[in-house]
């Protein structure tokens, strides 16, 4: 059910040491990777290390969204402070996005013309790189299952490890047959990873941030469930969205019958009960309508009239 989804509850103190030490980490590995690419003239090399920096940036702030997420609703943000962790995924996943096509564009003009390149250095710097990925993966790991934002940068490190593997790959076609065109072909590789991923998973935060119905629940399950309801006649301007990644919400017009309307309290009760119970459904906001008033021409979904294909 969706009200179950198995996450993996972490002590937000432990949480954030642990995205403290990636963030250290990732920093370090950036900074010895542009100082190797630049040394050795890889372009696979320094690709690396963008996209490093590029998690450095995505730890920072998710470190801060953290921090801000866990403030208490008050008068200027009313919902609570829980969505900047989705504004932050969004950011990280727009960051992924534009390192992967930089990426492309750099290494299309070296494949062009393969410059020389110090295969050592390369796969040196890349089994260090692959150490830290995966050891900022492993941090992360277990976070990521409850949180968008951490889920980010998740993906983030384990495409930084892939990556890091065809790195050291390159490097050692290099020393081996000194097959210059690896290297730049090694980078368009990485960035079309990173491309994909990005893709794939950049459709959530901005369906959450665009108010779009939680993809874990079956909106017209919702609305039968609802009409069930003895003394229920119908809904109509129905929103369901998510307050924050895990606190889904209704707000909608109840119409009840008008023999019904005298026990107006106990449907209210039975409609919070099924929605929590059966969907998850914590927070709803319910405008009750008598049969006999009720308005007419009402569409489902959001504030307009029935559609053309409702009515037919």
């Amino acid at each position: 059910m969706p009200n179950d989804h198995g996450h993996t509850h972490i002590d937000p103190k432990s949480g954030d040491r642990r995205v403290s030490i990636a963030i250290w980490a990732n920093g370090l590995l950036t900074v010895a990777q542009i100082v190797g690419g630049l040394l050795s003239g890889s372009l696979a090399l320094i690709a690396d290390a963008l996209h490093n920096l590029s998690d450095m940036a995505s730890l920072v702030i998710a470190f801060a969204a953290r921090k801000i997420a866990r403030r208490p609703a008050d008068e200027t943000m009313t919902f609570g402070y829980g969505r900047i962790e989705i504004v932050a995924a969004l950011i990280n996943y727009t960051t992924l996005i534009l390192v992967g096509l930089y990426l492309i564009y750099e290494g299309g003009m070296r494949m062009i013309s393969p410059p020389e390149v110090g295969g050592w250095t390369v796969v040196i710097l890349g089994g260090v790189a692959l150490a830290v990925d995966t050891l900022t993966a492993l941090l992360t790991w277990s976070m990521q299952k409850g949180s968008v934002n951490i889920r980010a940068l998740f993906l983030h490190n384990l495409s930084d490890a892939l990556a890091s593997v065809a790195v050291i790959v390159a490097g050692a076609v290099i020393i081996l047959y000194d097959m210059r065109w690896v290297d730049p072909a090694t980078t368009i590789g990485i960035a079309l990873y990173v491309l994909y991923m990005a893709f794939t998973e950049i459709g959530g935060p901005i369906r959450t941030l665009m108010l779009g119905s939680p993809p874990d629940i079956d909106n017209n399950a919702v609305v039968n469930a609802i009409r069930a309801v003895d003394g229920v006649v119908d809904i109509h301007h129905a929103h369901l969205w998510q307050m924050q990644e895990h606190a889904a919400a209704l707000d909608t017009h109840v119409v009840v019958e008008q023999e019904a309307w005298g026990r107006l309290h106990d449907i209210k009760r039975a409609i919070k009960q099924v929605l929590e119970e059966e969907f998850g459904i914590a927070h709803s906001t319910l405008e009750f309508e008598r049969e006999d008033q009720a308005h007419r021409g009402a569409g489902l979904y959001g504030h307009g009239a029935k559609r053309k294909e409702q009515t037919q």
